[in-house]
């Protein structure tokens, strides 16, 4: 049997907007956006012309990941915290870790300034400006996550 993980990002009508922060911060491109809109309508539930903009889900890719997005439906409770789950990150090159950690860091938070570790060559915490907390872990020997040695 397989199973297939991959982080969902819930937020509260900032979707659009952050759906493209992640986009260029982590150098990913969106394969799909679906909005609240695009369903059927249904006369028991009718919509907004602003529920209606709002987006019931989206794909980002980041290399080999899928990040799904989607707003919480108007009028349902939605409580932020970011350090409940966190993303960790893994590029393959110093360069590249400290241009993603600068990017998440616009308008967000430092948690761990990007140092040297025992276990990588560059790493930190950030949460950036929707409460979303990553880790940035540059890969030792310049080997991204999940790539065997050569």
């Amino acid at each position: 049997m397989s199973i297939g993980l991959n982080p969902y990002f819930v937020f509260n009508g900032n979707t659009r907007e952050a759906l493209h922060f992640y986009e260029k911060a982590l150098r990913g491109s969106v394969v799909g956006i679906m909005t609240f809109g695009d369903l059927p309508e249904n006369p028991d539930h009718p919509l907004t012309e602003e529920m209606k903009s709002l987006i019931m889900h989206a794909q980002l890719k980041v290399g080999n990941a899928d990040l799904m997005f989607s707003d919480t439906f108007p009028g349902t409770e939605h409580q932020a915290d970011g350090d409940t789950v966190q993303i960790a990150v893994h590029p393959s090159e110093e360069a590249e870790g400290q241009e993603i950690f600068a990017a998440l860091a616009v308008g967000g938070q430092v948690v761990m300034p990007l140092q040297k570790t025992d276990w990588s060559p560059l790493y930190g915490i950030v949460k950036d400006k929707f409460g979303v907390t990553f880790q940035v872990d540059v890969a030792p020997n310049g080997q991204a996550a999940g790539e065997e040695e050569r």
